[in-house]
């Protein structure tokens, strides 16, 4: 049985009897669950079938890729699964609560309760969905560790290009370009590459600003492999740094540092964030950082496990984080400090390799 086989199967513990179907649009989850990665698709899983419903651009591709679903070439997506519907005696069905949008729930419901079809629009399918993706299995990890390693390499690649009179949307193109030259099938997110007073903005936009000497320089980057993300941020200084920047870079290094001894299996995601935060704050800097210590990273460059004050989560083995405690001085300078980590039972490994020292470049 396929690893994708064996994910559908724990999704039917949602299914409570024959009358009940899952219907998923979420093209991240249907990766997930077919391995399929084009967009314009739907999966529906029944209690012993599921389909991938595609239309006649991907037919060929689900055809030979996909095996944990009947492939069905839709002429309609509506009415296809209305199909499949009243071929199984569906009386209900689970749409995801976090993805269905106003106008396709609209349409929804009016070709399928006019069949005798009620939808399920609470949060059962969207969060079961989101634990399970919770847990990496080692191909998911490798998957990551490789985005991780191409971002790396493009990283140490750009350093180069990181001096005074060079704007920060050249690092960023340049950035984009080197992570596909090595293997990245995308770039994770809009990539941070910002200079000066700028690096006070926790996700500001690179633009035209020029480099100058003395700037601090931040580099919030990512790639893709395989559908997974890497995320990491690093703060360089540009030929020198003052004595004060340097006080906030290495505070916000002590905060990350003891954040990441703290992760490991058993602990709250949020004594993770109060680690960090408890440090910014002492050295009387609490307002000056205001995001939280970290996030799942997966598919999704945001997902599901959150380090924050307010989360509840309990740390599980193989769930992927980030710890990334920040000190933003408005109209001054930024730093932040961010590594990917993965869970274990008794601390965590992180994915990256690159020091944290304070680069002068």
């Amino acid at each position: 049985m396929s690893v994708f086989s064996k994910r559908i199967n724990s999704l039917r513990n949602i299914i409570k009897d024959k009358t009940e179907a899952l219907y998923i649009t979420n093209e991240k989850n249907i990766y997930y669950f077919t391995g399929i990665s084009k967009s314009e698709g739907v999966v529906i899983i029944t209690q012993d079938t599921s389909y991938l419903l595609v239309d006649f651009r991907y037919i060929e591709y689900a055809n030979n890729k996909c095996s944990s679903c009947e492939v069905v070439e839709a002429k309609s997506f509506n009415d296809d699964a209305l199909r499949i519907f009243k071929t199984h005696g569906i009386k209900s069905v689970y749409l995801e609560s976090d993805n269905i949008t106003v106008g396709r729930y609209n349409k929804l419901l009016l070709k399928f309760n006019a069949e005798g079809i009620s939808l399920i629009t609470d949060e059962t399918l969207s969060k079961t969905v989101s634990n399970l993706r919770l847990i990496k299995s080692e191909e998911e990890i490798a998957f990551i560790n490789e985005a991780q390693k191409i971002t790396e390499k493009a990283y140490k690649e750009v350093l180069n290009h990181i001096k005074p009179g060079v704007s920060e949307r050249k690092i960023s193109v340049e950035l984009e370009y080197l992570m596909k030259k090595y293997g990245a099938e995308d770039i994770s997110f809009d990539l941070i590459t910002i200079t000066g007073a700028k690096t006070s903005l926790p996700h500001g936009v690179p633009g035209d600003d020029i480099i100058s000497s003395g700037d601090f320089f931040t580099l919030d980057i990512g790639s893709v492999y395989k559908g997974y993300h890497s995320d990491m941020t690093r703060t360089v200084a540009v030929k020198h740094c003052d004595d004060y920047k340097r006080k906030i870079y290495d505070i916000v290094l002590e905060a990350q540092a003891e954040a990441l001894k703290k992760v490991k299996a058993g602990v709250k995601a949020s004594a993770v964030d109060k680690t960090a935060r408890d440090i910014i704050n002492a050295a009387g800097y609490k307002k000056n950082f205001g995001h939280s210590t970290g996030h799942g990273v997966g598919l999704d460059i945001h997902e599901l496990p959150f380090v924050s004050p307010k989360s509840e989560t309990v740390l599980s083995e193989n769930m992927v984080i980030t710890v990334e405690p920040g000190i933003y001085l408005e109209n001054e300078f930024g730093v932040r400090i961010e590594d990917m980590v993965l869970v274990r039972e008794n601390g965590c490994k992180n994915f990256a390799t690159l020091s944290k020292e304070l680069i002068i470049v």
